[in-house]
């Protein structure tokens, strides 16, 4: 019986040598080379005009079965709250009152109403929150995490999100992991033998080649279609680079385009291990958990950083946490407190493709990962925006915000005075005290603040 089983077994070992020998080389002239001299084919932008075909018919069909079957499709509506000019805590109260100005300041009980009523406008029109879930879309992209009903509307949608699931877990999936291995894979071999060379001007070279090549490997990894405006803008040495921030692939998107020097916490783990091969190349800024929230350290070292021009420019995300991509929320001031040039970039996703947003109280890195990975592509726009200083009447948060505005404007995004750290701690006691400061005005007259001073 072995004897008969022989042929077979060589046979399929030879298929087997085969399609892994036909798949190396697809990747290698396809992806890999590419990669390492900057090059496209236009493959990736074929496929994303080819998806939007598919996704304007399945949105049709979608709508036309609903029809049919007479259905409610849910899209995106406003919160039916009228918008109305912004009056004080003190005008608002005594509207409610219907006692105009004259009479005792005193408590009443239609007081209540006011507090309750905001409350319930928080909650219904709450601009914070909801900048930490995923953005909506108004038509499906074929995902089933985009909306779990359409794809029952009709068979043919049926059978068509059916195609899309295994091309991109049987097909997409594997080439991008595969991508994604050999990316990080060769960035820790590469900075691990590049940093044994000696300081100078060659070793800067090499290193930035090497960095180049594997972030462009990783963003193939991903499928991204990335466009990048206003190249005439991007950061130079002796600056900070400071960008929105909605996913921990926006290090790979900037880095792509450009060599910069990472400032970061130390991880163990293959994080560390990546960690320390690239700062062995390149001097990347990593601190330790114990000096983390030391300002005055983080401060000096990225002073110390710019003020060498033969250093590359600083990449710093000032919101802290990742926000769904819909607007720009409070910039932590210490980035520009340092006095130096900063280089604003504005990052905007195409959600239709996938959802980029890491939401980190939800998901973990290995299934953010894989979220990613088996999404149609990463679809993003670039904005490298003119350099900005500090000017001289203007303190360190004053110039963020001028820094975030412009930031906000021209990626098309809300510009909120939030502290994104809202995303996982409470409200700051100091907000609370303030309206009751301001409800105690009321009650006791204006010089109440004066008499709690003295």
């Amino acid at each position: 019986m072995d004897s008969y089983l022989f042929p077979f077994d060589n046979l399929l070992c030879m298929l087997l040598g085969i399609s892994f020998t036909v798949w190396i080389t697809l990747l290698l002239v396809f992806i890999i080379v590419p990669a390492i001299f900057g090059l496209s084919f236009g493959i990736r932008r074929l496929y994303m005009k080819t998806l939007l075909k598919i996704f304007e018919w399945a949105t049709l069909r979608m709508e036309r079965g609903a029809r049919e079957k007479n259905q409610h499709l849910y899209k995106p509506y406003s919160n039916g709250i009228i918008a109305k000019e912004p009056a004080s805590l003190e005008q608002e109260i005594q509207e409610m009152r219907r006692s105009g100005q004259g009479g005792e300041p005193e408590f009443d009980m239609s007081d209540i109403f006011y507090f309750c009523r905001r409350g319930v406008e928080s909650i219904v029109d709450d601009e914070v929150t909801k900048r930490f879930t995923a953005e909506e879309l108004e038509s499906w992209n074929l995902l089933t995490r985009s909306n779990y009903n359409f794809n029952h509307v009709s068979a043919r949608l049926t059978v068509l999100w059916g195609l899309g699931v295994l091309i991109r877990y049987g097909l997409l999936l594997p080439l991008r992991v595969t991508l994604a291995f050999t990316g990080v894979g060769l960035l820790v071999v590469l900075t691990s033998i590049i940093g044994l060379l000696p300081n100078g001007r060659m070793k800067n070279l090499l290193s930035q080649k090497a960095h180049l090549m594997c972030y462009r490997i990783c963003v193939r990894a991903l499928t991204a279609i990335i466009t990048y405006h206003d190249s005439e803008n991007k950061p130079k040495n002796g600056g900070i680079c400071v960008a929105n921030h909605t996913s921990p692939i926006d290090v790979i998107i900037l880095a792509s385009d450009g060599c910069y020097a990472m400032v970061g916490q130390v991880h163990g783990g293959l994080m560390g291990v990546i960690q320390r091969s690239m700062v062995k190349a390149c001097p990347h800024i990593w601190f330790e958990r114990s000096e983390v929230k030391d300002r005055h350290l983080v401060a000096k070292r990225l002073s110390d950083h710019v003020a060498d021009q033969t250093k590359l420019p600083i990449l710093i995300f000032p919101e802290g946490t990742c926000i769904n991509n819909t607007s720009v929320m409070m910039f932590k001031k210490g980035s520009f407190e340092i006095g130096c040039t900063v280089y604003p970039v504005a990052i905007k996703y195409d959600p239709r493709f996938g959802d980029a947003f890491w939401n980190s109280s939800k998901f973990g890195m290995v299934n953010y990962l894989l979220h990613m990975m088996s999404s149609w592509a990463i679809v993003c726009s670039v904005w490298y925006l003119p350099p900005m200083r500090r000017e001289e009447d203007e303190d360190a948060v004053q110039f963020a915000n001028r820094v975030k505005a412009a930031i906000a404007r021209k990626g098309g995004l809300v510009d909120l005075l939030w502290d994104g750290g809202l995303k996982r701690e409470k409200v700051k006691d100091v907000f609370k005290e303030e309206q009751q400061r301001l409800y105690s005005k009321v009650l006791v007259g204006g010089g109440s603040e004066d008499r709690s001073r003295s």
